[in-house]
């Protein structure tokens, strides 16, 4: 008989679990003289995922642009900040609070200077790794131990600042690339909501 209720307990709680929402936030900053610079790859990873789930951005919420989707019975709720990148956590940690998403549920996407242009790492956990919005996040939220993807978008040449470098538009080369790495950011998005953390960074984070 205690078998038979441990078995029903381990069904039900995986059962709840999978009608948890999952937050996806891009980072970037608003305005369109930042639309395609390099600091804007979050938001452009989520713009095209609203676009494979059939969805437009279509409200502002704790000072966020916010839509609902599904995929796959799976409630995904888009978010791109637009407080600037460096206070992303004012509008992260409101959401957070008010849809109760689980630490587990939350993906934020952001540039990363230190991976090559188009290598992408998700990862369990971690500090900001000096990138700003993910600072003001881990600080709003007061903890580290959320799941994130980073898209590489280089290092900047010669003695060029990291500051200057985010700001500008993706190269001539690159932005042939740049759908590719984009839609290939997209399905780790999903198959992290589909398979789990695990399973979509053993086949994501291989070196390009």
């Amino acid at each position: 008989m205690e078998a038979d209720t441990s078995r029903t307990e381990e069904i039900v709680n995986r059962v709840d679990k999978k009608s948890e929402p999952f937050l996806v936030v891009g980072l970037g900053n608003p305005g369109r003289q930042y639309k395609n610079t390099r600091h804007n790859a979050g938001f452009l990873v989520v713009d095209r995922l609203s676009e494979r789930l059939g969805v437009q951005f279509s409200r502002l919420q704790f000072r966020a642009l916010v839509v609902d989707g599904r995929y796959q019975d799976r409630k995904i709720i888009l978010a791109k900040p637009q407080t600037y990148m460096n206070e992303s956590g004012q509008a992260v940690g409101s959401l957070v609070r008010f849809y109760k998403i689980t630490q587990d549920n939350i993906v934020v996407v952001h540039d990363d200077v230190d991976l090559p242009f188009g290598a992408l790492r998700l990862r369990p956990a971690g500090g900001s790794g000096g990138q700003k919005g993910m600072g003001s996040i881990i600080e709003r939220l007061g903890t580290q131990e959320f799941p994130r993807l980073r898209v590489g978008i280089g290092r900047p040449p010669g003695q060029m600042l990291a500051a200057a470098y985010v700001l500008q538009e993706f190269d001539r080369d690159e932005k042939q690339e740049l759908p590719g790495v984009i839609d290939r950011a997209v399905d780790a998005l999903l198959s992290v909501v589909t398979n789990g953390l695990e399973k979509a960074m053993n086949q994501y984070n291989a070196k390009l």
